[in-house]
C-alpha cells in the first residue's frame, strides 16, 4: 500500500516524506491534518507515544485526502485499536514478531522496524520488502543503507530517527530508499503550541528539498 502511494504513476508526484507525529490532545488532530494537506504532504505516521493516538487517529481519519498510519506499535492491542480507528497502514519501531504475524494473517499493511542483516531476512520470510530502519542515524544512516542493498536488492526502506533538513537528501538519494520519516516541521512544541503557521512553513520547506531528490 505505501509503495503504491509513493510509486504508481498513476499517482500524482509526492515528496518522499513521511511525517512523524505525537498528539497530546485529539483536538489537535484536525487542524494538524489539514495544516499538512494544504501544504503538500498527504500522508502522516500518527504514533502511540501518546494516550490521545487513538483517537487523534480517529479524528485524522475523517479526512480523506490523508493517507494515514499508526506508529510506535508496540502490541497486537494497538495495532487493532489503530486500525479500528481508521488506520490505514503501521509502522513498529523494532521487529516484534507477534505483531508481524498477526498484521501478515489479517491482511493489516505493516512496515516493520529493522536495523539488522536478521531482522531484514526476518521480514522477507513474511513476505514484507518495505521496511523501516530505526533508528537511522544511531545505526550507521546511510553507510547502512548501501550496505544493505547488495544482499537485499528487493528491499526498500524507510529511514527514520535523526531525520532532518541537513541529510533527508542524502538518504532520499539512495534507490533503496522508498521514503523517509521525519518530525522536524511537526514537532510536539508546534502542535501543542498550535503553531499552524510554522508547521505550514517547515512543511513547505520539506517538501521542496525532498523533491530536489
Amino acid at each position: 500500500m505505501i509503495t503504491d502511494f509513493f510509486e504508481n504513476p498513476q499517482n500524482p508526484p509526492r515528496p518522499r516524506l513521511v511525517p512523524v507525529i505525537a498528539i497530546e490532545e485529539a483536538a489537535e488532530a484536525i487542524p494538524l491534518g489539514r495544516t499538512l494537506l494544504e501544504n503538500g504532504l498527504p500522508i502522516a505516521e500518527v504514533t502511540f507515544r501518546t494516550k490521545a493516538a487513538g483517537a487523534a487517529i480517529r479524528q485524522l481519519a475523517k479526512l480523506n485526502d490523508l493517507m494515514l498510519g499508526a506508529g510506535t506499535v508496540l502490541s497486537i492491542d494497538q495495532v487493532q485499536e489503530a486500525f479500528d480507528a481508521g488506520a490505514q497502514f503501521m509502522v513498529t519501531p523494532g521487529f516484534n514478531p507477534k505483531v508481524v504475524d498477526y498484521c501478515v494473517k489479517k491482511s493489516i499493511p505493516l512496515v516493520p522496524g529493522v536495523c539488522t542483516p536478521t531482522e531484514i531476512e526476518a521480514a522477507l520470510e513474511y513476505g514484507l520488502d518495505v521496511l523501516k530502519f530505526f533508528p537511522a542515524e544511531s545505526m550507521g544512516g546511510v553507510k547502512s543503507l548501501k550496505a544493505f542493498s547488495g544482499p537485499y536488492s528487493k528491499v526498500k526502506f524507510i529511514p527514520t530517527g535523526g531525520i532532518k533538513t541537513t541529510n533527508v537528501c542524502d538518504y532520499l538519494n539512495l534507490p533503496n530508499v522508498l521514503a523517509c520519516g521525519g518530525s522536524w516541521m511537526v514537532s510536539k512544541k508546534l502542535i501543542s503550541s498550535k503553531n499552524y503557521s510554522e508547521i505550514a512553513r517547515l512543511t513547505r520547506e520539506a517538501v521542496l528539498l525532498c523533491r530536489q531528490t
